[in-house]
């Protein structure tokens, strides 16, 4: 009983690091793609702090919906084990 505990815990912790790393790889990935888009045409100053505020925000919330994805990709991979 206290194994089968013990590894339903350790399973949680390595879903937790995974989904972590997952998303800071696509956050970043999402900061070196938005670094192409002008932003310029958008805001008056992009290269002052609220230009650069905008950008890391743009980056988080993009970068966040694909992790989002490829987190549940991965957990529903995971459950198709199940069906057999």
């Amino acid at each position: 009983m206290s194994q089968d505990l013990s590894s339903s815990i350790s399973a949680i912790g390595v879903n937790g690091l995974v989904s972590i790393v997952v998303s800071l790889i696509c956050i970043a990935l999402a900061w070196w793609a938005l670094q192409q888009v002008k932003l310029d045409l958008i805001v008056r100053h992009p290269k002052g702090p609220q230009g650069k505020l905008l950008h890391l925000l743009l980056a988080v919330v993009l970068g966040r919906f694909v992790a989002e994805f490829l987190i549940d990709y991965i957990t529903w991979s995971q459950m198709i084990r199940y069906m057999f």
